[in-house]
Formats: C-alpha cells, structure tokens, sequence
C-alpha cells in the first residue's frame, strides 16, 4: 500500500489531502495589479477565468503592487510566505530598470525572493518574467537588463516568460496614455502570454 501511494503521488505530482487549490501567487508591480484598470481585467484575473473554464481546482492570487521594486518586493515576501505557495509568477524589476538601478542590487533581490520561497517552499514551481526597458539609459545596461532574468532563469530552473509585455508594450492603443501600462485589451493579450508559459506548470499540478 505504502509503495503504491508513493507511486501516486509521483505520477499526479502533488497530493492535498483535503482537495485544496494549487494557488498560483501573481508577485509583481502595477503591470501585475493592474494599474488604472479595474482589478478583474488585469491578467491575473483573466488567467483565473481561464482556469475556471477548464475546472481546474487552481487559484490566481494577484500580489501585485504599483509602484513595487526588487527592494520593496524582498521586503513584502515573507508576508506572502505566509499562505502556501505552489507556484509563484516572479513580475519584479520593472521599475528598478525604469530608475536605473545598479542592476547587482536587482539581480541580488531577485535571487534572494526565488531562495526564500523555495526555502519555505521547496516544490513550489517559479516562473520568471522577463522585463525590457529603453534604450535612453544605454544599451549596455538595456542588453544586461534583459538577460538578467534568462541568466537568473537558467541558474534556478525556472520557466520563463521572455517578455512579459510582448505584442503590447510600444503599440498605444494597448497602452494607457502613460505609455507604460497596459489597457484591458493589452491585459488580454498578456493574459496569452503568461498562460502558454504557466498551463503546463499548472496540470503537473492539478
């Protein structure tokens, strides 16, 4: 009986005795919280929608905070710790590149989150999102801003969305007038893009 629960456990991938959701934390900055439109149509909750569709027993949290850096999400994280985490979409950086920030510091803060969870957490699934910023601080830190989180990605493990703001960032009809954050239409198509990277993170799970 032993052998063959452990054998269950393996195939499923994850076992909750009381059936409870795979909660999917969405940690991130305004482009998470979704920032001047109403908080269902920011991309965490149309992934919730999506996974409603399909009737997973999955939970989108959306731990987004406008305005959020890699320092103010180091310090936020050990309060999301508190709820169990199975997997975590990482959406930080954003705003250091934006202020440019010595980019040791980000790289640092963002290994430091991924390490503290996987500590609390050990067979929580980490999904990076890629960030690009422009070009007006040089490219040299524009190139190294970039690959920051396909080197942190392939240190960790991690899945990865290569750019988050794909198809949207740089198009003003799917940006607010700030040209910065997306409208509903671009939360939509950021929706696609994040759910191609986490629908198979999350059946292994299910």
């Amino acid at each position: 009986m032993i052998i063959l629960f452990l054998l269950l456990l393996t195939i499923s991938g994850r076992y909750t005795a009381d059936n409870e959701p795979v909660n999917i934390l969405f940690f991130g900055d305004s482009i998470t919280a979704g920032y001047g439109i109403d908080q269902d149509q920011a991309f965490p909750a149309l992934i919730q929608e999506k996974l409603d569709s399909l009737n997973w027993n999955a939970r989108a949290i959306n731990a987004g905070l406008s305005g959020e850096t890699s320092s103010g999400g180091l310090r936020r994280i050990d309060w999301l710790l508190r709820q169990r985490i199975d997997i975590m979409v990482l959406e930080l950086g954003g705003n250091d590149g934006l202020r440019g920030i010595d980019l040791n510091l980000t790289r640092s803060n963002l290994q430091e989150i991924i390490d503290k969870t996987r500590s609390v957490y050990p067979t929580a699934k980490i999904v990076i999102a890629g960030m690009q910023v422009p070009p007006n601080l040089g490219q040299d830190y524009t190139n190294q801003f970039r690959t920051m989180f396909f080197d942190l990605a392939e240190k960790n493990n991690l899945n990865i969305i290569p750019f988050i703001l794909e198809d949207v960032a740089g198009i003003p009809e799917l940006n607010l007038p700030d040209g910065i954050h997306p409208t509903p239409e671009g939360h939509k198509i950021m929706a696609e893009t994040v759910w191609n990277v986490i629908r198979p993170v999350v059946k292994k799970m299910l």
